[in-house]
């Protein structure tokens, strides 16, 4: 199912593993399913990491040791859901003013035992501002949070 709103764009799929692996593996392996193309550093990506707790970020470090964080997390609740904001702007650089960054939550939901229904939501665009259109087209591209999900629930057909 897909919506795009003005503000928001929405996306969701269902995983074949339980509400709490889905959660884990979002956050812990976020690192295996974001696209190493998608990428701020001015070197490769050697790893990215998404630090587990409120106040924690979200950002990759490059084969040469420098950090690019582009997102921080601002909700943490095991194994439900995660926001974080996107201080990515419209000309795709790190935004450092707060007030310039949308926020995406992630909600993990329980289908069955065995089954997840993870939904994303990429909201407040328009507080990136002037161009804040190019986002939301950029995320909701099929180059953007559909593959990364995409990607995230490969990592389950992987491990079976």
């Amino acid at each position: 199912m897909t919506e795009t709103t003005a503000v928001e764009v929405r996306r969701q799929i269902v995983i074949e593993a339980p509400l709490e692996r889905a959660f884990t593996v979002f956050t812990d392996r976020f690192g295996d399913f974001k696209p190493p193309e998608h990428n701020l550093l001015g070197t490769p990506i050697a790893e990215s990491v998404f630090e587990p707790k409120v106040g924690g970020h979200i950002y990759d470090r490059g084969t040469d040791g420098s950090e690019c964080r582009w997102a921080r997390i601002l909700a943490y609740e095991p194994p439900d859901r995660v926001v974080f904001s996107w201080d990515i702007s419209p000309q795709w650089q790190v935004e450092t003013d707060p007030g310039n960054t949308s926020e995406v939550e992630v909600r993990f939901i329980a289908e069955t035992p065995a089954r997840t229904r993870v939904e994303l939501v990429h909201r407040h665009l328009d507080r990136h501002g002037p161009g804040w259109e190019s986002v939301r087209d950029g995320v909701a591209h099929d180059q953007g949070w559909p593959l990364y999900l995409a990607r995230y629930a490969a990592l389950f057909a992987r491990d079976r």
